[in-house]
């Protein structure tokens, strides 16, 4: 719509012409919501999907309430309304469009299998990686006859179903956050759609999960609840999941630089960090000997993965504490502030429109961070691919309450505990 607005006062009969739109009644609606100053009549005979007439003016009182009342009114025309700016942002806008929404069933059938094969994926996966049922299925392979290779089989399918209920309760109950916000504001909403990824090309068994919104969320608080649930959920239960399976976990020296050995280190986030300290008393990895200042050491090494502590200290990983740090990377990845992730809809519910500037800037560190880690290529094109448009409310106006606002930091929060700079690397020594 262009910046110049037909003008029409309330109450002039529109251009000539057979119209199923009782357009005295609609005025009169509106005007118990909203001062007039333009009346934009687009179509008198709409189809469904047409937009029917904009309302240019100032909205009275709490949107909220006037949004519901005024979509109760006009649920019985099968109209529905959207609230909007006018371009110049000075003003409101109230676009009626033509028909009502009505999302379409679900074929609960695909959520049903794709989780099963979800769940057998990451089950293969703790198995052979985590359990350490490759090496077992070695042993078995070359002295069948030994029982103690049948019982490190049996040992590693139970440590490899330790990782597999720890990362999919948590990704899982993420999901669920989701649903249930969703639910509770009766925006229509699909189950979970788990993704499944093969062993051998992922140490998780999965690239994730996601829900998609069968409709629009009424408006930017509802909109807030449903992208934060998710992460927030996830993230309480994977925080004592991580703590039970840290003190599951040991603390032994790592390989010297000339042992030849592989060493696998997986990323930290502040809040690993602080686990890690908490539970063994020592920030982790240790290297050998600090060269230079130790704060100095550890802003290097957080941010770039380097230099490898060869010789330091390490926690080997339990199952569990290995789920649960996948759990708050995948919590981190979510959180993201672009498009169509968690993070995209927690800063377009804070800034609306404006969210849309932050976008270049992601874009832009995500290029960066490539540098150290080239996974994060990968996740500017996912970032570039789903960043453009945002889910964009019924009503685009109501701003977030204070508790809100609050919970948006809360959001912003959970994105800088949980951010891994550099998530793995594999080093070989010589």
């Amino acid at each position: 719509m262009s910046q110049e607005l037909p003008y029409y006062v309330p109450g002039i009969v529109p251009p000539m012409g057979p119209s199923p739109v009782n357009t005295d009644v609609l005025v009169s609606l509106l005007q118990r919501y909203m001062s007039i100053d333009h009346i934009v009549w687009e179509s008198l005979a709409p189809q469904s999907g047409q937009v029917i007439a904009r309302f240019i003016g100032r909205i009275h009182g709490d949107t909220a309430q006037a949004y519901q009342e005024l979509d109760a009114h006009l649920q019985g025309w099968h109209i529905t309304p959207l609230f909007r700016f006018t371009p110049d942002r000075k003003r409101h806008m109230v676009i009626l469009i033509q028909g009502r929404l009505q999302p379409q069933p679900s074929r609960v059938w695909v959520n049903a299998l794709l989780f099963v094969l979800t769940l057998l994926s990451v089950m293969l996966t703790g198995f052979l990686y985590h359990g350490g049922g490759l090496e077992a299925l070695v042993g078995v392979m070359r002295s069948p006859e030994v029982q103690r290779h049948w019982l490190e089989l049996g040992r590693a399918f139970w440590r490899g179903m330790g990782f597999t209920a720890a990362l999919m309760g948590i990704l899982l109950v993420h999901e669920l956050g989701h649903y249930f916000a969703a639910r509770w504001h009766r925006v229509s909403v699909t189950l979970p759609y788990f993704i499944p990824f093969p062993p051998f090309l992922s140490p998780f068994g999965t690239l994730g999960a996601f829900i998609r919104l069968k409709a629009p969320p009424t408006n930017r608080r509802v909109l807030l609840d449903i992208g934060l649930a998710g992460p927030l959920a996830g993230f309480l239960v994977a925080i004592p999941t991580l703590f039970l399976g840290l003190a599951l976990s040991r603390v032994q020296p790592l390989p010297s630089p000339v042992s030849g050995e592989q060493l696998f280190l997986e990323g930290n986030s502040l809040l690993y960090l602080l686990a890690k300290w908490l539970l063994f008393g020592k920030p982790l990895p240790q290297p050998l000997a600090y060269q230079g200042p130790a704060w100095l050491h550890w802003l290097r090494f957080f941010f770039t993965g380097r230099p490898i502590p060869w010789g330091g200290m390490d926690v080997v990983l339990h199952p569990v504490a290995f789920a649960a740090w996948a759990g708050l990377l995948v919590t981190a990845l979510n959180l993201i502030p672009v498009g169509q992730l968690d993070g995209g809809h927690i800063v377009y519910a804070w800034l609306g429109h404006r969210a849309a500037r932050l976008r270049p800037w992601v874009l832009g560190a995500l290029v960066v961070l490539g540098l150290v880690w080239t996974g994060w290529w990968l996740w500017f094109f996912i970032a570039w691919t789903i960043g453009r448009a945002y889910a964009e409310p019924l009503d685009t106006i109501t701003p977030l309450d204070p508790p809100r606002r609050l919970l948006a930091w809360v959001g912003i929060l959970l994105l800088v505990l949980t951010f891994v700079p550099v998530p793995m690397q594999v080093a070989m020594g010589r």
